[in-house]
């Protein structure tokens, strides 16, 4: 009876073993109260938001999460955003990248300016991961039905580093780190902050994480959605809605270096420290709009209006990238024609098959703009203080932030 009461008591400690373990890979605590940027007054721009201000507001769009937190030093993730929930090979769609700075490894950049398409989610994670995180992208990507004789997969695959909070050479994330953020992708709200592939990052000097938002175009504008997702890792001067919070908070790049008396190297290395200027953001916009690849890369492009407006630097060593894309069941056809009055109408703002033109894109452009921006608050916003690898960064101050924002007029009622 002894030895068996033993042997429960083993099973017991087997079992609580394997729950830590799964549970160092589950998404946001449901501890974290803290709000997102609009709900705490903070209204960026003049157009509407989508149902729930995320990537997902574009129809078919999944997001997935795996989150690696263990001992002390493991702080990092992967976050899968998927175009729709089929196989993406088989079914690929329009897609553009644009590069801000290239001081990165965003795997499959080629074959999407070649081809203008993507033909698999999208993964985010950690600067030594991308060939892991790749690998065992294609391993998904095979093993699917359909796919039996596949013989080349473009994975796309993007990082910023995680290395100040987490042990970033031991390159943890893997094959069942990537299968269960893709198996797990749902509609829906989306987890932000110290998740996923933003659970070791760090913006501003405070802690980042994984943002999002969205912004609906009115009916008049033809009611289509822009949906943004970020992964922030970036110095600069903080700035939310026009308003120097960074500096007021005594907290920006090269602050050390401009107080009187402080002596200046011509050649500063690169650093991973949270007061660095150095860092990434990966920005990935969805949009239902039936645009064309040239015109995704136009917003991709727009995207990093939306990151400069947040205070972001793009210093030497910031690897900043948006990849676009769109759901528009348009581009399944190759060939379509205006089949009533208001097609004819609207003739002016699409080319024969239905996609926009150029001159229809401005709403979009700023959509892209808009949404980037509330996407990095929002990152900052739900973000915790994250501990790792010896190292502390702070979240965002809320109540001193709230209360400059307040004194700079940037609060505004809620549309």
């Amino acid at each position: 009876m002894a030895q068996h009461r033993i042997t429960f008591t083993r099973c017991l400690i087997v079992a609580a073993v394997l729950f830590t373990a799964l549970d160092s890979r589950a998404q946001t605590p449901a501890t974290n109260q803290r709000p997102r940027a609009r709900d705490a007054g903070v209204v960026v721009g003049i157009l509407p938001t989508g149902t729930l201000n995320a990537i997902t507001d574009v129809q078919g769009v999944l997001v997935g999460q795996t989150t690696l937190v263990r001992g002390d030093n493991i702080r990092t993730g992967v976050t899968a955003i998927l175009p729709h929930d089929g196989n993406m090979f088989q079914k690929k769609v329009p897609a553009a990248i644009f590069v801000g700075n290239g001081f990165g490894k965003l795997a499959g950049y080629t074959q999407v300016y070649e081809l203008g398409e993507i033909e698999t989610p999208i993964l985010l994670t950690s600067t030594l991961n991308v060939p892991r995180v790749a690998d065992a992208l294609l391993d998904y990507m095979l093993s699917l039905p359909g796919n039996e004789h596949v013989q080349s997969v473009n994975p796309i695959v993007g990082e910023t580093n995680d290395g100040y909070l987490n042990d970033i050479r031991s390159r943890l994330v893997g094959r069942d780190e990537v299968f269960s953020a893709i198996r797990t992708a749902k509609s829906g709200p989306v987890d932000e902050g110290a998740v996923g592939a933003g659970t070791g990052t760090v913006a501003f000097g405070f802690k980042g994480g994984i943002g999002t938002a969205s912004r609906r175009l009115p009916q008049n504008l033809h009611g289509y959605t822009v949906g943004v997702l970020v992964q922030t890792n970036f110095g600069g001067v903080l700035t939310i809605n026009g308003a120097p919070v960074g500096m007021e908070l005594g907290r920006y790049d090269f602050k050390d270096k401009l107080a009187p008396g402080v002596s200046h190297s011509r050649a500063e290395p690169r650093s991973t420290t949270s007061g660095s200027a150095d860092g990434s953001c990966m920005i990935v916009i969805a949009t239902d709009a039936p645009v064309d690849a040239r015109n995704l890369r136009r917003m991709a492009q727009r995207a990093i209006m939306g990151l400069a407006r947040t205070g972001a630097a793009e210093s030497n060593g910031s690897g900043d990238y948006a990849i676009a894309f769109s759901t528009s069941p348009v581009h399944e056809t190759t060939t379509a024609a205006y089949t009533s009055d208001e097609d004819a109408r609207l003739g002016s703002e699409f080319d024969y098959n239905r996609r926009l033109t150029n001159e229809a894109m401005s709403p979009l452009f700023l959509a892209t703009i808009e949404a980037t921006e509330e996407a990095i608050y929002n990152s900052l916003f739900r973000a915790t203080t994250v501990t790792g690898s010896g190292h502390t960064v702070e979240a965002l101050p809320l109540d001193r932030t709230l209360q400059i924002l307040r004194e700079h007029k940037a609060l505004q009622a809620q549309h």
